[in-house]
């Protein structure tokens, strides 16, 4: 789960807003559909903190009352697991009840260990909790419930493939997220998306202040449209 990329390039996608950076992956070349965000179940709960971005690991959780004959072991594979994922770590657990979120795994407790372990804030469509406290930490939150209790967390697996907010999220994949969502970076094209921000924001801000003008017309409007849609269609790979 090597990659190219540096600290320094990571971290400098924090500038943007995840929108943002949805845009910037359709202008370098990815269809609409084909760019991987979750819907909007998985929210933000900590939307001050601003985006977070760093590499998928991932796991699985069992929450309701029949687990409790599985007891309560220690998820220490798991936590290597982790740490074969490159830094900065956004873990990305998939709660396998039917329904989901009857409990909350993470808390201030599990959210200090993987601060530990070098991770930034946890994705999943199971239900967190201690918002104060994990806030407080700047340790991000994106799920899909709150939960007052723990139930019976049980960590099934880790280190595989897991299905959050309708997409499927490998070890080691790209996330960004912010209040808006969260989206899988390809990658490949992560050195370009600082110069396809510039290029969008120029032709978006041209557009913005024709609407703010006293010579806006609906023709001047219509030209830059198409001129703003054909620098996208040529941009494409």
């Amino acid at each position: 789960m090597g990659n190219a990329l540096t600290l320094a390039e990571i971290e400098a996608l924090k500038r943007f807003t995840t929108p943002t950076v949805s845009n910037a992956i359709e202008l370098l070349g990815y269809e609409a559909n084909d760019i991987r965000f979750m819907s909007a179940e998985i929210r933000c709960f900590f939307p001050d903190l601003g985006p977070m971005v760093g590499f998928a690991a991932t796991a699985t959780i069992v929450t309701e009352k029949e687990t409790a004959k599985l007891g309560h072991p220690v998820p220490y594979e798991h936590w290597k697991a982790v740490l074969q994922v490159p830094a900065p770590r956004v873990i990305v657990v998939q709660d396998l009840d039917e329904p989901p979120a009857v409990g909350a795994w993470w808390g201030e407790v599990n959210s200090n260990i993987h601060r530990a372990l070098g991770a930034v804030g946890v994705v999943t469509n199971g239900g967190v909790r201690d918002l104060d406290e994990v806030h407080a930490m700047g340790f991000h939150f994106f799920a899909a419930a709150v939960n007052v209790s723990h139930c019976y967390c049980h960590c099934m697996d880790y280190g595989r493939p897991v299905k959050v907010g309708g997409v499927w999220i490998r070890p080691g994949d790209l996330i960004h997220a912010d209040q808006h969502g969260v989206v899988v970076v390809p990658q490949d094209i992560v050195k370009e998306i600082p110069a396809a921000v510039k290029k969008l924001e120029a032709a978006e801000r041209k557009i913005i202040d024709l609407c703010k003008s006293p010579d806006f017309t609906v023709e001047k409007l219509r030209d830059l449209f198409t001129h703003h849609v054909a620098g996208r269609e040529d941009s494409g790979k």
